[in-house]
């Protein structure tokens, strides 16, 4: 054997040891196996229990309509723009929340109908038999399941679970919540089908669709959300253009309900389709609002005026009087029909002076058209400004930017100014042409009055109502022709394909990926558990950790005792226990030879702590001495512990090597044949008060020498060199020292407290034997000494093997 003091005993630095890791992975692949079973099996529960997500989606087009009726004839003009810019200001309406608000309140989506599935409540919109026909003047109980059971075709009833002695309402024409009183238990009442229902806490009509189906018996459930969060929902609602065409949309939702997905899709084109066809009609909307406010003043008017007509005319002769003043009434007339179109548009461009300058919403203005006004400039500013106003009013609940509101009223500024620009050079030129009709209106005036007075009277009366009757019959023409426009114009959006449920559409719920996620975590949470043991387990693990940390030689490795027998070698001599043990006896055998140790040897055992199976090596390497004819004693020197009277069934342990130290008992009173040929034991004896004195004494010298005299092989049982100083002082004694270490047990810190011994001298000719091994594929080991070789140590060993289903399968293959 060398001499251990040519050693270089050193600390090793800890570094990570991938080999090791991999290894102790391995070693626990049952937990990675019960990991993956588990995840799997939630991942299974989850996609069996998720409701099916459906993808649904309408198609739409943008396209510019003219009016077929807006002809060069038509005298109102109107200046409805192109399709400029209006893809983008659909997508904005269509996710606006005033827009999607009109489309929840038209369907009534914040009610649920739900159904009891196999795993959950799911959304049976479109397949239930029934309706309700709610109040939205009356609050309804929010956010609760309303049960309805229908006992007949013609009767259902309510089940409600009150919990607390109030219940939150929703009133939905107000959109507001309140609270109403309630008793704490199950409400339960019946109603007939189409009663109606008035409670404080519920007010509606149950109604049944056509074509309902088999009911009777079956159980429904009715809920009333929020109705800001139903409309958020719809929000979300997916917007695609075309890559060849532009003007062409796709808008998609996804659901669980292909009904509600259909019907909400087209009822919001069609929303969309009136939204943007009333904004078309506004001009003309408009307009035939100011002239119906005008012809009921020419209305009346025209009455007074005829009323004047007829009381002049009676008892009067009309063709005596009317005679020579015919070429005088119609040359006023056209004068006056002129002065009153001059008129109208000198009021129409006050009247719009005074609009723009004490007003902010411009979508109310009549076409100039009414009042004659076909000045193209004017026609289309206003045209602009209508349509500026009304796309701002519809952006206010969609759009939360300033400054895109800030870019609207910076473009209104600069359409009003110009428009101001323009009243102002139009009105200079219409006053100069109302002084020339004055002019000559006054000129036709001064030749009329040289006519009879009666006949003056008559052309008086009869100019006043000719004119009213003109301008009537002027206004029913336009307003004719503007009902005209309006119910011919046509919306510039059209459905493409209109959503429809034709089997298709399923696009979740996505199994694979939670089979994936659950192969993922089903890895990963045994793979961090082990992870984290590897770096918090600071004990040793196979025999790698032990050559990283010292010099001293290994020259054993005995596996687990997995029978729990002290004498395994005695026991089963042939298993692979015993061999490890007669592997350290040839070990012992040739340091022994290598020391040139002649006559009786000694060998000391001993540890850093208790617990790591130094008294069990200890009587089997002493036994596989014995059993080759040795004469071998064990020494029990754990005065403080011992143990030895326990491994050889021996009743007592009050005599033994303290009754020697202390000159009370020889040897031959002390030592204890055991049941193994060639082996004795002498047991420590009673636990003395100084047991490190005793050791240190002459009598312990005395009774080695006398041992030596008597027996081959003398081992010596002593306690634990990391936790008392007794095996320090028996070292002197010792030809050999064997230090066991636990797998799984020792410290690796241990390991330094044995390398600074070695290194002060306090252990001599010392040797590591590796204990507790249990296999390879856990803890990872370079050496077999006899064990672990697995299949191939077949036939040279004897060991039990456990019966079980999968060693009974295996057995069979085998055979075969």
């Amino acid at each position: 054997m060398l001499d251990i003091k040519d050693f270089s005993i050193f600390e090793n630095h800890s570094n990570f040891d991938f080999k090791g890791f991999l290894l102790k992975i391995l070693s626990y692949w049952k937990w990675f196996l019960v990991s993956l079973i588990i995840a799997f099996t939630i991942a299974y529960q989850v996609n069996i229990r998720k409701e099916k997500i459906y993808g649904m989606q309408t198609m739409i087009s943008i396209k510019e309509e003219s009016n077929p009726f807006f002809t060069s004839n038509t005298s109102l003009v109107f200046n409805w723009g192109g399709i400029s810019d209006q893809v983008n200001g659909i997508s904005t309406i269509l996710q606006s929340r005033s827009h999607n608000e009109l489309v929840v309140d038209k369907l009534q989506y914040y009610i649920d109908y739900l159904e009891q599935g196999e795993y959950n409540l799911v959304d049976s919109y479109g397949t239930v038999p029934f309706y309700v026909d709610i109040d939205k003047t009356k609050g309804q109980l929010a956010n609760t399941l309303i049960s309805i059971k229908f006992l007949n075709e013609n009767e259902y009833q309510i089940q409600i679970p009150f919990e607390n002695n109030s219940v939150s309402l929703i009133t939905y024409f107000t959109n507001k919540y309140s609270t109403t009183s309630v008793q704490p238990e199950t409400f339960i009442k019946k109603y007939k089908v189409g009663e109606q229902v008035s409670l404080p806490f519920l007010n509606w009509k149950l109604q049944i669709n056509d074509n309902p189906g088999f009911y009777k018996g079956k159980e429904y459930f009715v809920k009333f959300n929020d109705f800001d969060g139903t409309v958020s929902r719809y929000k979300g609602i997916g917007i695609d253009s075309d890559k060849n065409g532009g003007s062409i949309l796709t808008l998609s939702m996804q659901g669980t309900n292909k009904a509600r997905l259909v019907e909400y899709l087209n009822a919001t084109v069609r929303m969309l389709i009136k939204i943007q066809l009333d904004g078309k009609n506004q001009f003309a909307t408009n307009t035939i609002r100011f002239i119906d406010s005008t012809l009921v003043a020419m209305e009346a008017q025209l009455k007074q005026t005829g009323n004047e007509l007829k009381t002049f005319r009676k008892d009067k002769n009309i063709y005596q009087i009317e005679g020579g003043g015919e070429k005088f009434s119609d040359k006023i007339m056209d004068f006056d029909v002129e002065k009153d179109q001059v008129t109208r548009k000198i009021a129409y461009y006050n009247s719009l002076k005074s609009y723009l300058n004490n007003s902010v919403d411009y979508s109310r203005l009549p076409a100039p058209s009414v009042a004659g006004i076909e000045d193209p400039n004017i026609v289309t500013n206003i045209s602009k400004l209508i349509a500026l106003s009304t796309q701002r009013s519809e952006m206010a609940y969609a759009v939360k930017s300033d400054k895109i509101f800030k870019d609207f009223d910076n473009q209104m500024q600069a359409v009003k100014s110009v428009l101001l620009e323009n009243i102002a050079s139009a009105k200079a030129s219409l006053l100069y042409d109302l002084s020339l009709v004055n002019a000559k209106i006054g000129q036709a005036e001064s030749t009329v009055r040289k006519l009879p007075e009666e006949q003056q009277e008559l052309l008086k009366i009869k100019r006043k109502y000719d004119l009213n009757d003109n301008i009537y019959t002027e206004f029913l023409q336009k307003r004719n022709e503007a009902e005209i426009v309006k119910a011919s114009n046509l919306s510039d959006i059209h459905f493409i394909d209109p959503a429809k449920d034709i089997g298709e559409g399923l696009i979740g719920p996505k199994t694979s990926a939670n089979y994936i996620l659950a192969l993922f975590l089903g890895i990963l949470i045994p793979l961090i558990f082990v992870f984290i043991l590897f770096f918090i387990n600071n004990t040793i693990q196979n025999t790698d950790d032990i050559s990283k940390l010292t010099e001293i030689p290994i020259i054993g490795v005995v596996g687990l005792n997995k029978d729990g027998v002290s004498l395994a070698v005695f026991d089963k001599p042939k298993s692979a226990l015993s061999e490890a043990f007669r592997g350290i006896r040839s070990s012992l055998q040739f340091l022994y030879k290598k020391q040139q140790v002649n006559g009786s040897k000694t060998l000391m055992i001993t540890s850093s702590i208790s617990g790591e199976g130094k008294t069990f090596c200890s009587v089997n390497i002493a036994t596989v001495f014995a059993l080759s004819e040795k004469k071998t004693v064990i020494v029990g020197l754990d005065l403080r512990k011992p143990r030895l009277a326990d491994e050889f069934c021996l009743t007592s342990n009050q005599l033994g090597v303290v009754n020697y130290l202390i000159r009370q008992n020889t040897l031959e009173e002390i030592t204890n044949s055991t049941q193994i040929a060639n082996l004795d034991v002498i047991l420590s004896g009673p636990i003395p008060p100084n047991p490190s004195e005793l050791i240190l004494s002459d009598a312990m010298k005395e009774l080695i020498e006398e041992l030596k005299q008597k027996y081959d092989y003398i081992i010596l049982d002593t306690p634990p060199v990391g936790l008392v100083s007794d095996a320090s002082e028996l070292v002197q004694y010792a030809d050999v020292t064997l230090y066991i270490v636990r797998q799984n047990y020792t410290k690796k810190d241990m390991i330094t407290l044995l390398n600074n011994k070695v290194k002060r001298g306090e252990l001599s000719n010392a040797s590591i034997v590796f204990n507790g091994f249990e296999n390879k594929a856990k803890y990872g080991s370079t050496y077999g000494y006899g064990y672990g070789y697995g299949a191939y140590s077949n036939g040279y060993h004897e060991e039990e093997r456990k019966s079980g289903f999968w060693n009974l399968i295996t057995s069979k293959f085998r055979k075969r």
